[in-house]
C-alpha cells in the first residue's frame, strides 16, 4: 500500500475491504511521506520491519528483487490525487498489478498514458469506484442489459453532502484541505470528487455512454478555490439524456447518492443510503420492492452478495466487492485460469479515463460560451 497511514482515511477502508474475504494480506507498505507516521502504521499493522518503506520508490525497487512465491503481487494506491500516476507506471513496469483510487489520475493526459502502460505490461489495474459493488446495483444493470425496461429515455444521477458547508479547509480539516486545493485534487473541486462516482454509476448501470454535455459550476464558500457545487445537463449514445448535480455544500446531508433511470416500460431508483432496496417502477403495474440478498436477484447480484436477506450489506462490502473480484481475476491470471465474466467485473483503467475526460470536458464547457461541449477523451 502507498499512502494510507494512521492519520489518513480511505486507507484503513482499503485495508477492511481487501481482508473481507481472505484472499489478500498486506504484506508491505510506504503509508506516508512523514518517516514517524510511515514506520509508526507499519507497526502498527503488524508488517515486518524491514518491508516497512519510508518511499514507494523503495517499495517497488526491493520488492521487485524478492522472490516471487515472497514479494508482494499487487500496489494499492491510497494517496491524494496528484500523487497517483507516479507510482502506478513503476508498479507496471515492476511487474506488479495494481489497484487505485478514484480518480484514477491527476490530469487526462496521465490516464491515457497509464493505459499505455497496462497494455504493455500485461498487467491487471482495478479503480474503487465503490458504488458500483453494490449487488442491487449489479442488479439493476443486469435488468438494464436484459430489456427489462424497455429503451433507456432519462437519467437523473445526484450526489449530495454537506460536509464543505463551511471553509473547513482553512480549520484545520486536512481531507478538505487537499480535496479543496487544485495543485493536489485536480481542475475540479465536487465534480470532480463526488461528480465523477454519479457519473460513473450513470454509465455503469444503463450501459451507455455520454456523447454531449452541459455544465454549471459554482463556488458557493467565499475564498474557496474549487467548485463545490454543480450540475450537468448530459446526453447518452442512445438518444438518452440526463441531468447530474453534485454538491458538497447540501448542509444537512450526509452521503446521499441516488439514481433514477427511465426506459420505455418503467424506471429504476437506488439510493446508496439505503443501499439494499432497488425499486422498479412499472409503466402499467404496481411498483416492486428488490431487495439485496433475496433468492429472485440476478446470479451476478448474488456472487456478490455476502449476508441473507435482511441482514444489511453497505459500503465496505461493496468496496469489498471489488477487491474480492479483483483477487479473484488475478489469481485465475496467475494460476492459468478463466473466470467467469457474467459474474465477476471490477472498474478499471478505461472508466477511469472517462471519470478524467468528464472532468474535463464539464469544465471545459463551464469555461466557455458554447451551450454543448462534445464528451472528448
Amino acid at each position: 500500500m502507498v499512502g494510507g497511514g494512521k492519520d489518513a482515511f480511505i486507507g484503513a477502508i482499503h485495508r477492511i475491504a481487501a481482508n473481507s474475504d481472505g484472499l489478500i494480506e498486506l504484506v508491505c507498505g510506504a503509508l506516508s511521506i512523514n518517516k514517524d507516521i510511515a514506520i509508526d502504521s507499519g507497526q502498527s499493522l503488524f508488517l515486518p520491519q524491514q518491508r516497512i518503506y519510508l518511499t514507494y520508490e523503495e517499495m517497488i525497487e526491493k520488492e521487485s528483487k524478492l522472490p516471487e512465491g515472497e514479494r508482494m503481487d499487487f500496489l494499492t494506491i491510497v494517496t491524494p490525487n496528484f500523487a497517483h500516476y507516479g507510482p502506478a507506471v513503476m508498479a507496471l513496469e515492476n511487474g506488479f498489478h495494481v489497484v487505485i483510487e478514484k480518480p484514477i489520475t491527476f490530469t487526462i493526459d496521465e490516464a491515457k498514458q497509464l493505459k499505455k502502460k497496462v497494455e504493455e505490461t500485461g498487467k491487471i489495474l482495478a479503480l474503487t469506484h465503490t458504488y458500483t459493488g453494490y449487488p442491487i446495483v449489479k442488479h439493476a444493470k443486469e435488468l438494464v442489459k436484459q430489456g427489462a425496461l424497455g429503451k433507456i429515455r432519462k437519467i437523473y444521477v445526484s450526489y449530495h453532502q454537506g460536509w464543505l458547508s463551511k471553509l473547513s479547509e482553512r480549520e484545520g480539516n486536512a481531507q478538505a484541505a487537499w480535496r479543496t486545493d487544485p495543485k493536489r485534487s485536480g481542475k475540479a473541486g465536487a465534480m470532480g470528487d463526488i461528480g465523477t462516482h454519479a457519473f460513473n454509476l450513470a454509465e455503469y448501470i444503463t450501459g451507455l455512454q455520454v456523447t454531449e454535455l452541459s455544465a454549471a459550476l459554482n463556488i458557493v464558500v467565499e475564498g474557496r478555490a474549487l467548485d463545490d457545487d454543480g450540475g450537468v445537463f448530459l446526453k447518452f449514445n442512445n438518444g438518452a439524456t440526463g441531468v447530474l448535480t453534485a454538491s458538497q455544500i447540501a448542509a444537512g446531508e450526509e452521503n446521499n447518492l441516488f439514481i433514477n433511470i427511465y426506459g420505455e416500460n418503467g424506471g429504476l431508483e437506488w439510493h446508496q443510503q439505503e443501499p439494499n432496496t432497488l425499486l422498479v417502477k412499472w409503466l402499467d403495474k404496481p411498483t416492486e420492492i428488490v431487495r439485496t440478498g433475496m433468492g429472485y436477484v440476478s446470479p451476478i447480484a448474488k456472487h456478490n452478495s455476502r449476508t441473507p436477506g435482511g441482514h444489511p450489506e453497505g459500503y465496505l462490502e461493496a468496496f469489498g466487492n471489488i477487491y474480492r473480484n479483483f483477487a479473484l481475476t488475478l489469481s485465475a491470471k496467475l494460476n492459468g485460469e478463466t473466470i467467469d465474466s457474467t459474474l465477476i467485473d471490477f472498474p478499471s483503467v478505461d472508466e477511469g479515463i472517462r471519470g478524467m475526460a468528464f472532468i474535463e470536458n464539464v469544465v471545459k464547457n463551464h469555461q466557455s460560451n458554447e451551450k454543448w461541449t462534445k464528451f472528448e477523451i
